[in-house]
């Protein structure tokens, strides 16, 4: 059974973090791209359903293993024409059939999966033939004295922060795992510790 902590304080610091303005404003600048079935991993509280594009998506799969934040992205704000479904279930075993998605929309999730590849694997799997996986993470940064001191608090961030990991590397992760990388951005996220504030994000193709 989740603590106390992780039931109740988690989700509000993690509804303050993801939700600031300049987070947000990450995640706008790559949900709109999805087309078509999409499946969100991690989809959390919700927090990008805003941001897709009905006209464009026929439908949205959502999965968490957390029935607190999967009861938040089932209320979240959306476009009424979206249709959506929100699922049990973890990143690294999706309860879907093989080739059924055309998008996969992963934001601010490999963080904090258990195994990343095993993750991302999955969203190959899940994934039709030239599908696209859209992501926005946060991770290692390629400057050596913000990796430093991302190495030395990670440790403690990890138990406050539900298992969110400071030092993944991305992009690299993303091509390692098969992907045909297609476009990558990235830069500090304004108004974030540089220790949790690199970003990169873009898409990538099966």
């Amino acid at each position: 059974m989740a603590s106390f902590y992780d039931r109740r304080i988690l989700p509000a610091l993690l509804t303050c973090a993801c939700s600031s303005p300049p987070m947000m404003k990450q995640r706008a600048k790559v949900v709109p791209q999805a087309r078509g079935k999409v499946l969100e991993l991690g989809v959390g509280m919700g927090l990008n359903l805003r941001f897709y594009d009905p006209d464009k998506v026929e439908s949205v799969a959502g999965v968490d293993p957390a029935a607190e934040l999967r009861a938040r992205a089932e209320a979240a704000p959306r476009d009424p024409r979206l249709t959506l479904s929100v699922s049990d279930g973890t990143a690294e075993a999706l309860p879907f059939e093989d080739a059924s998605f055309d998008t996969v929309v992963c934001t601010f999730t490999l963080c904090s999966v258990h195994t990343p590849r095993a993750a991302l694997d999955e969203a190959r799997r899940v994934l039709r033939p030239g599908g696209t996986f859209l992501f926005c993470e946060h991770g290692r940064s390629p400057d050596a004295d913000v990796a430093k001191w991302q190495r030395r608090v990670e440790p403690v961030w990890k138990r406050l922060a539900g298992g969110c990991h400071l030092t993944r590397p991305i992009a690299d992760a993303i091509a390692d795992a098969g992907f045909r990388l297609e476009r990558v951005e990235s830069m500090y996220v304004p108004g974030t510790p540089r220790i949790a504030g690199w970003n990169e994000w873009g898409s990538a193709r099966t």
